[in-house]
């Protein structure tokens, strides 16, 4: 029979006959058809029964091979995994690779937690409060003066403490305008005796929010600073350039006191190039999550000089695409200063990350000795270094950079990377070209077989996605979630074996129903294959795309392509024994071991996000999707074992079950989401702001005044498991927007109304702090332009938020504030975030509406909210006996506020 006048039916029941008769038929089936077409049609009438015993046939040993055992498969695997997973847990526990010297020239840990102790012991650091304002500052001069009078001659400190004013806006939140008045920075220039015209900044701020000591965040930072400070200063090494560490007083107030110093002081002019110590959780490894923009020469620097280096281009490509919630000073630097700079922060534990829990006990003095170690040695190398005079010759280019389990990083320019990832790509087209592009009669059936298995793949992954979102969402619907919060393992059992399970159904249906006649040989080789092609898809478009991360890709594609090749004539001999398994998990090692490694810092950063992120965003959605993303990464290269193994009905069932009864316990509640284990607490944040509100009218009189304690959770599960313990705080006092008024006539201290819209008002007595706000109108004018002109003075707490609402036919086309282009807030209303040091005058500013048409109701709508976050004035006796019903596994955080709105 000539292959050109075959039924497709009859050429796929030949075909199928070749391959059980071994792998050597199977990839020559043109060249053997002649002399094997009566036998391939015997095969073909007795595929069922023939199709696992004759799979051997044809190999060169002549063995039969009768399939991969279930039980070798699914325990290989999942030892595999375990000790990839406790690989990269040892690689994290191991902070520092020697122990803390405290030899002369060597940063001591023990010296920066001793300023640790005696910063924190202050208490909670808010900008404009006494602690931060007085007793930290005096702390800080009085450490520089120690160290400047034990510093080598060879060096010069000098030291000034800045109390800069201004104003800015930022895209940060969706979009608001700040301005400060008299804040602190203390900054300190280490140089040459003779002087330096360039400098490298270190950065950190001493400042905390409120209710919170903040050893991590940012304390610690200071600490380290200040030791590395007292190391550099009397070192008998002469520097090149000037060292300026940064030590400022108002990062949590959105960032205002690096833009003061930058943008104001005149030592900014000096600095090529920065170091911003920050923190989104408690201890742990410090890691670098940005760098740049562009200037690979610094990445280049951390590379050279870190002793326990943490990096990942990975991290900066997330953090910059604003899926995290949180920015930091590196964006100032960045943009107001235009200054190349390398952003690191503690990532571990952020549970309790602006919590009272964030204390320095709970920071390892290993983790401050890296810090201490990694800092010193890169500013070291930043301050001797020549490029830092011509850094703008060096500065175009990107890098990808990326730690090995701690041990060292690969950096290279993402141009080099492009040409990696190209060659990659090559090498995989030419290995898929070789079997889709022959001649039709030698490829007809693989092609076809390959697209089938490419969309059984896509919708195996497809499915298994709808399958955890639809768990995900059905447990959010029912009131449990985030039951994973304080149990991780929850997840992976609830999510993680359902989108296995799902994977291992959909394939188990193809292979028994689809490839009936299809030998496991080819099976396993073709779905090795289309995890291939797949990878190498997302390889071309990351890169397509101009990502750093698509190395990862790369890493994907390169390694199994090269296993392959390896075990490929192993395979076709002796099929998926236990010497081709060896072969192929070790040639997967570093893929795998990566990946589990990049898996670790996502799960470690997201999941404590998630515990914060607003009321709108399910969290079980968003962690569901992750792991579903998670399961079809890690099984892609192992879904051909599904093929090569007799049957995987019993993990499957397995899996099953373990997602079945996780069920069942997350929907009876048996998984509570918090904890106040001192050894690990995992809090639920409440904000609880006892506010009077008062409202006027066009006339200037009141229309409304109420007071309440008005309560925000920071978690989707809203108040859901606080009624129990506190009744009256249900449903029934649910926060009623105020549609007339700016961001529904409530005082948010950011604007972060968009993302948390359930809130609670519970009535209360009136508040009466010492200080009240004085707010008036100071003159209207109609401009030559014919809009109006408002000019207003307020004074009143060191935090204060002010919000702006045109009414239909007003726009407000200038302020005196930011940039005097007003920027809205998400919503339309317009958000502007004030706070000032000690002693600050009262701040005038101006608005100008244009009104074009009339409005019986006026122009304009603003409103003032004063916030109370220190001091005696904090405090109410109604919001203590409120916040002490709450149980200890939450931490509320509570001020006191007023509202004041007016219409003009």
């Amino acid at each position: 029979m000539e292959w050109g006048s075959e039924s497709a039916a009859v050429r796929r029941h030949r075909i199928g006959g070749e391959r059980r008769d071994g792998p050597v038929a199977a990839r020559q089936p043109d060249r053997e058809a002649p002399e094997l077409e009566p036998l391939e049609d015997a095969c073909g009438r007795h595929a069922r029964t023939r199709k696992r015993s004759a799979a051997g046939r044809g190999s060169a040993s002549g063995a039969a091979w009768t399939g991969l055992s279930e039980a070798r498969a699914a325990l290989g695997l999942a030892l595999y995994l375990l000790v990839l997973r406790a690989l990269v847990q040892v690689s994290l526990q191991q902070l520092v690779l020697r122990g803390a010297s405290g030899h002369h020239g060597e940063f001591d840990a023990r010296q920066a937690r001793d300023y640790l102790e005696h910063i924190t012991s202050i208490g909670p650091r808010t900008t404009g409060s006494p602690e931060n304002e007085i007793l930290t500052v005096r702390y800080l001069l009085e450490q520089i003066k120690l160290i400047e009078v034990q510093s080598n001659s060879l060096h010069k400190i000098s030291v000034d403490t800045q109390r800069p004013t201004g104003s800015f806006s930022i895209d940060f939140l969706g979009g608001f305008t700040s301005y400060y008045d008299n804040i602190t920075n203390v900054a300190v220039k280490l140089e040459p005796r003779e002087g330096a015209q360039h400098a490298v900044l270190a950065n950190c701020h001493f400042d905390s929010v409120a209710n919170s000591p903040g050893a991590s965040d940012d304390a610690v930072s200071c600490s380290v600073m200040l030791e590395v400070l007292r190391v550099l200063s009397t070192s008998s090494e002469a520097l090149h350039h000037g060292v300026i560490f940064l030590f400022n007083g108002a990062e949590e107030n959105v960032l205002q006191a690096s833009h003061g110093f930058i943008t104001q002081h005149p030592w900014a002019n000096l600095i090529r190039a920065f170091i911003n110590l920050e923190a989104a959780g408690v201890g742990g490894k410090e890691l670098v999550f940005q760098t740049g923009p562009e200037n690979p020469w610094l990445v280049q620097a951390y590379v050279s000089a870190a002793k326990h280096p943490f990096a990942s281009v990975v991290a900066q490509e997330v953090f910059q695409s604003g899926i995290i919630p949180s920015d930091t000073d590196f964006r100032i630097y960045r943009d107001f200063g235009n200054i190349p700079g390398i952003d690191l922060a503690f990532i571990e534990n952020g549970y309790i990350y602006h919590t009272k829990y964030d204390t320095a006990d709970r920071i390892l003095t290993d983790s401050i000795q890296r810090a201490g170690d990694n800092i010193l040695a890169v500013l070291k190398y930043l301050a001797t270094s020549d490029m830092l005079v011509s850094s703008s010759k060096y500065r175009h280019g990107n890098m990808v950079f990326f730690d090995v389990l701690g041990l060292f990083v690969i950096a290279y320019p993402s141009r080099v990377g492009s040409i990696i990832n190209s060659m990659v790509v090559v090498a995989a087209v030419l290995y898929l070209g070789k079997k889709l592009l022959q001649p039709k009669q030698k490829t007809a059936n693989y092609m076809k077989d390959f697209f089938c298995g490419l969309g059984i793949t896509l919708i195996s992954w497809f499915t298994s996605l709808v399958t955890v979102l639809i768990i995900a969402v059905f447990i959010s619907l029912i009131g449990q979630s985030l039951s994973w919060y304080n149990h991780f393992y929850v997840s992976v059992c609830l999510y993680g074996t359902a989108a296995a399970a799902k994977i291992i159904f959909i394939h188990t249906l193809a292979k028994r129903f689809y490839y009936v006649n299809a030998s496991d040989q080819y099976l396993g080789e073709l779905f090795f294959d289309i995890a291939l092609f797949v990878h190498c898809g997302s390889l071309i478009a990351l890169t397509y795309q101009g990502l750093c991360s698509a190395f990862i890709s790369a890493v994907w594609v390169a390694f199994p392509l090269l296993t392959k090749l390896c075990v490929d004539k192993d395979f076709k001999q002796h099929g998926a024994g236990g010497k081709f398994i060896a072969f192929y998990f070790l040639g997967m090692f570093i893929p795998y071991l990566y990946s589990l490694y990049l898996i670790w810092a996502v799960f470690e950063m997201f999941t404590p996000i998630l515990g914060r992120s607003g009321s709108e965003i399910p969290p079980d959605v968003v962690l569901a999707s992750i792991l579903a993303g998670c399961t079809m990464i890690l099984s892609s290269y192992f879904i051909n074992f599904i093929y090569l193994a007799k049957s995987m009905k019993k993990t499957m069932l397995t899996l099953t079950l373990v997602c079945t009864v996780t069920f069942f316990l997350v929907c009876s509640g048996t998984f509570f989401p918090y904890s106040s284990n001192p050894a690990s607490p995992k809090p639920k944040r409440v904000f609880l702001q006892h506010v009077t509100r008062t409202f006027h009218d066009l006339d200037g009189k009141v229309v409304k005044r109420d007071s309440g304690i008005w309560i925000n959770g920071f978690d989707y599960t809203g108040m859901s498991h606080i009624t129990p313990h506190i009744p009256e705080i249900n449903d029934t006092i649910r926060a009623h927007c105020e549609e007339n008024a700016p961001l529904c006539g409530f005082p948010w201290y950011l604007p972060v109304h968009f993302l948390i819209r359930k809130n609670w008002y519970l009535p209360a007595s009136e508040v009466s702090p010492r200080e009240p706000v004085h707010f008036r109108l100071v003159s209207k004018e109609q401009t030559h332009w014919d809009s109006v002109k408002l000019t207003f003075e307020a004074s009143g707490p060191s935090h204060m938020s002010f919000y702006v609402r045109t009414h239909n036919g007003s726009t407000l086309s200038r302020w005196s504030l930011g940039s005097g282009t007003p920027v809205p807030s998400k919503g339309g209303d317009y958000f502007v975030f004030y706070s000032h040091g000690l002693q600050a005058p009262a701040w005038q500013f101006w608005i100008e509406v244009q009104v074009l048409e009339e409005q019986p109701e006026g122009a304009v709508t603003v409103a003032i909210a004063a916030h109370y976050l220190s001091g005696e004035n904090k405090r109410s006796s109604q919001l203590d006996a409120l916040k002490e019903k709450f149980p200890d596994w939450t931490f509320p955080s509570a001020w006191v506020c007023t509202y004041n709105l007016y219409v003009f």
